[in-house]
């Protein structure tokens, strides 16, 4: 049974999003799943009473494997990433997290503020030896499968042993929820050819050729799309947070463009070209985990509907059953046999 610990309070849309989201995963899962929602109280019972009068009356079956977990404070938008914990200690993303430490909940899922969910997840839960920085991996679609990137933004700089680090990640990530057999991995840069990009990138090319990965070498950013290079199909690519980052806002832009559109030159209706064109929705996956924590901590993003969050409960869900976090721990140490365990690394990637 997996109790997955739900940020009530965190998102553009909450409280409404995060609950309705979780009635609907409910609604999904097998019946043996619970679900903890985090924040004020008061705030969660009157939403859960009015989606379940109203909306979502016919998942009022599943009401009971909803508990309901007090945090009175909430973390804004605006508040410092790092500041978090230490001034709100008792918000629903701190006392989420805490229930991960703690083993009370298998797995956490807020759509609050990026910057201050990687802070907490460091401080509370902490990172794997042999690692000295988590990544944020997000799912591209592609013409063929979809494609794992990662950093998308947890950070701006990466030296090239990182990047390594986030390939060997990558690589259980791909096996643990994509169910692929032997991850292949490219390294993004502006050229194919190994003296391309900039010296982390080119100093990882070399790196990752006796990492005894599956590395194909580097890709383009053309090669995302089509889920392949030259050298054969593409499981994993890796990049620093910044240029992921980048990449991961495009790449949300082209569903919404493309189905408007196929719509105005096809002069159909929008929703009939939504419906071919899913895999371009973001709210399809849901949420990202935070690579390289000692516990499932779910991102999601600010903006997310009921369906996302669903489905980032689901990642959640996934991420545990598979033992992933576990399985992360021991590549990394098997890498780094020696490695200490690693401090918290600062955040330097962009929060919501």
């Amino acid at each position: 049974m997996a109790r997955i610990a739900v940020d009530a309070m965190g998102g553009d849309f909450a409280p409404r999003a995060p609950i309705a989201g979780a009635l609907l995963a409910l609604g999904a899962l097998p019946p043996h799943h619970q679900i903890e929602l985090i924040g004020q109280t008061a705030v969660i019972e009157s939403e859960l009473d009015a989606l379940l009068r109203g909306e979502l009356a016919e998942l009022a079956h599943v009401r009971d494997r909803i508990t309901i977990v007090e945090a009175p404070d909430v973390i804004e938008m605006s508040d410092k990433p790092a500041a978090a914990l230490r001034r709100k200690p008792n918000s629903s993303m701190v006392v989420g997290v805490k229930r991960v430490a703690e083993g009370e909940a298998q797995g956490f899922v807020s759509a609050g503020s990026t910057g201050a969910q990687m802070a907490i997840s460091l401080m509370v839960l902490r990172l794997h030896a042999g690692i000295t920085r988590p990544a944020i991996g997000a799912i591209f679609p592609s013409a063929k499968q979809p494609v794992l990137v990662l950093d998308v933004g947890a950070n701006v700089d990466c030296a090239p042993e990182e990047l390594v680090q986030f390939a060997r990640i990558g690589t259980v990530y791909a096996k643990a929820l994509l169910g692929r057999d032997n991850p292949a991995i490219g390294l993004l840069s502006i050229g194919e050819e190994a003296e391309k990009g900039n010296l982390a990138v080119k100093e990882a090319h070399q790196r990752l050729l006796g990492a005894g990965l599956n590395f194909l070498g580097n890709v383009e950013g053309r090669d995302l799309p089509k889920g392949a290079c030259d050298r054969g199909l593409i499981d994993v690519v890796v990049c620093d947070g910044f240029t992921g980052n980048i990449l991961l806002k495009f790449y949300e832009s082209i569903g919404p463009f493309l189905i408007g559109m196929v719509s105005k030159v096809g002069q159909l209706d929008p929703r009939q070209v939504m419906g071919s064109l899913k895999q371009f929705d973001v709210d399809e996956y849901g949420g990202s985990p935070l690579l390289g924590v000692r516990g499932v901590s779910v991102i999601s993003h600010g903006k997310s509907s009921p369906k996302a969050i669903k489905n980032a409960i689901s990642v959640a869900v996934r991420a545990w059953e598979s033992g992933m976090t576990d399985e992360i721990g021991r590549r990394l140490a098997e890498s780094v046999p020696e490695a200490p365990a690693a401090p918290a690394a600062p955040v330097t990637g962009p929060a919501k």
